[in-house]
């Protein structure tokens, strides 16, 4: 199932920022190694990571279900005056120009497991040949750590991912690393603790 955007609205509503203001660790270290252009960031929530790519100099796209987050994230990006360009909408109805984009940052975009395969397919139309994706959500291996260390994540096994689901869902791509891994993870209030994470860095051919 999809959270719905009343879930996202009702989670972003406090004036503290659920997920802090610090982009991701992953993100952070493997965007900086790439050089600026567009990139686009899908259910970009309160604006952490996007706002990071704009201060590095990047021109940022951003989209997600929630109106509360879009509010947030560029009070958010006007506090560090850089601009972010963010749409409130499905990821199923979103739409850019093909091969529009350098990067492509999925730092725990969650959506709901029927569409996900097609929806990952689509947004990688809009990444150029050459492009990065840079990607960072839970394994499914995180319903233990939820129980052991409330670290975080949906509760539905379908919306966690495995390494066969990865190379599935984003054919036509190389993989530079794909790796599931611990780590511990600091990231306000919503995201503390240790965590079963896949992340990986690809190119698309």
């Amino acid at each position: 199932m999809k959270y719905p955007k009343t879930f996202w609205d009702e989670r972003y509503e406090s004036e503290a920022y659920v997920y802090g203001h610090q982009p991701n660790q992953f993100f952070q270290e493997q965007l900086t190694a790439l050089t600026p252009g567009r990139i686009l960031m899908p259910a970009e929530g309160e604006g952490r990571n996007g706002v990071f790519a704009a201060r590095q100099g990047w021109e940022v796209s951003a989209f997600d279900l929630s109106e509360v987050g879009r509010r947030k994230a560029l009070d958010w990006a006007s506090e560090n005056g850089v601009s972010l360009d963010y749409q409130v909408i499905q990821a199923e109805e979103v739409t850019y120009p093909t091969g529009h984009f350098d990067a492509l940052g999925l730092i725990f975009a969650n959506f709901g497991a029927s569409h996900r395969p097609e929806i990952h397919q689509k947004l990688l139309t809009f990444l150029k040949p050459g492009g990065w994706v840079i990607f960072e959500s839970y394994s499914k291996e995180q319903l233990e750590y939820q129980k052991q260390y409330n670290s975080g994540g949906p509760q539905n096994a379908e919306m966690l991912f495995s390494e066969a689901e990865i190379r599935s869902e984003f054919a036509g791509l190389e993989f530079v690393r794909l790796e599931k891994t611990e780590v511990v993870l600091q990231e306000g209030t919503g995201h503390q603790g240790p965590a079963s994470m896949i992340r990986f860095v690809a190119r698309k051919l």
